[in-house]
């Protein structure tokens, strides 16, 4: 289907920059924030999948997400709330905001993106045009344009930390 053909390509591209920049990070530098008022990369990395795990697993699919099912946000050391995606969340809020080890943040990575792939590769037309109720319960969208939406989202914070990875690490780690 060339629909979610592309919005797969998409994604995986971006899937590959964010492993290219995870490469070498340590606990230290995914937690580093670069300056007040600004995420710093585990923020971003744990926000997307937040995101992506809500938009996949709730409003496309359905189902409990694997925030609360597989007991990810007990490794995050956070609550089960599956509305706390960071959305909304002040500076102060990152700032104090204390990122699990580098596993547990690459595990929850991984575990998303299999969630999504599993989705794309099995989704119709059908599911396409079933309209899906977004956050605050007033806005209805067909779940292509959830899906464009979402992708959008995540390609947008993997150039974040993209962008963070060279700026703390330098050039260079960027596969073609």
């Amino acid at each position: 289907m060339l629909a979610t053909e592309l919005l797969l390509t998409a994604l995986e591209r971006n899937w590959e920059m964010i492993d290219d920049a995870l490469d070498g990070m340590d606990d230290a530098i995914l937690a580093r924030i670069p300056a007040g008022q600004c995420n710093s990369i585990a923020w971003i990395l744990w926000h997307l999948n937040r995101v992506m795990d809500s938009f996949v697993t709730t409003r496309l699919r359905d189902l409990p997400q694997i925030w609360v099912a597989e007991e990810w946000a007990q490794r995050f050391g956070m609550t089960l709330d599956p509305d706390d995606r960071g959305v909304g969340w002040t500076a102060e809020q990152v700032a104090a905001w204390e990122p699990p080890v580098r596993e547990v943040l690459v595990g929850y990575y991984q575990a998303v993106r299999l969630e999504a792939r599993e989705f794309l590769a099995a989704v119709t037309e059908h599911d396409l045009a079933r309209l899906v109720e977004f956050p605050g319960g007033t806005e209805h969208r067909t779940s292509a344009s959830a899906l464009g939406r979402m992708t959008w989202d995540i390609v947008a914070h993997g150039g974040q930390i993209a962008f963070l990875r060279g700026f703390y690490k330098g050039m260079g780690w960027h596969r073609s």
